[in-house]
């Protein structure tokens, strides 16, 4: 008898757990839109894995070719994550939910007074070590104000960097976007080269 209820409890139990897979959607299906996550004050959360995102380029503007004052002295490295970069070369602009993350890094070893090294390459500029990152974020209705997208810093400092950030002040970040970029949903296309190919 207790045999008999047992399997039978046993049965019940695989039906059930059959039942439960059937019903279970992929994890990809039920994931958020976008990789952005914000706490409960609004701050955006320090992203994880974007340098395995798409790599979109690199820009430099060292402080050796700026009178020693550059605003930005490092390397600029940006990344996307595809299923966004897809869909703006679809479209010509990004969809809600997009980051677009700025990775910054320090010029290795500068030797000359234009900040450059000499390397078996050449002499040039190299990447040295990490410096800050900023990270844009697409929202069309949250971020209506600078032109649907909000602007996010986690310092410029050597790592770690902080592990969460509200969003910048408009005169730090998206002024110069919407000065300058507005048309090009707020992205400074002409520097990456995947965003300019049809």
């Amino acid at each position: 008898m207790k045999r008999s209820l047992l399997a039978s409890f046993v049965g019940l139990l695989a039906i059930a757990a059959t039942l439960v897979l059937f019903e279970t959607k992929p994890i990809s299906a039920n994931g958020p839109s976008s990789s952005a996550v914000f706490d409960s004050q609004g701050r955006l959360i320090l992203p994880t894995g974007y340098r395995r995102w798409v790599y979109l380029g690199v820009s430099l503007t060292p402080n050796g070719l700026n009178k020693g004052e550059a605003p930005f002295p490092e390397f600029h490295h940006v990344y996307v994550e595809e299923k966004n970069l897809d869909a703006y070369q679809k479209t010509g602009s990004f969809p809600d939910g997009t980051m677009l993350v700025k990775e910054l890094t320090r010029v290795l070893n500068p030797t000359f007074p234009d900040g450059s090294q000499t390397e078996p390459s050449g002499r040039g500029y190299f990447n040295g070590a990490y410096n800050g990152l900023d990270v844009m974020v697409k929202d069309t209705k949250k971020f209506a104000k600078t032109d649907g997208w909000g602007f996010f810093t986690f310092g410029h400092h050597p790592l770690p960097y902080a592990e969460s950030a509200e969003e910048s002040p408009v005169y730090e970040c998206a002024g110069c976007h919407m000065t300058y970029v507005s048309k090009t949903d707020m992205t400074f296309v002409q520097f990456y080269p995947a965003l300019r190919a049809k």
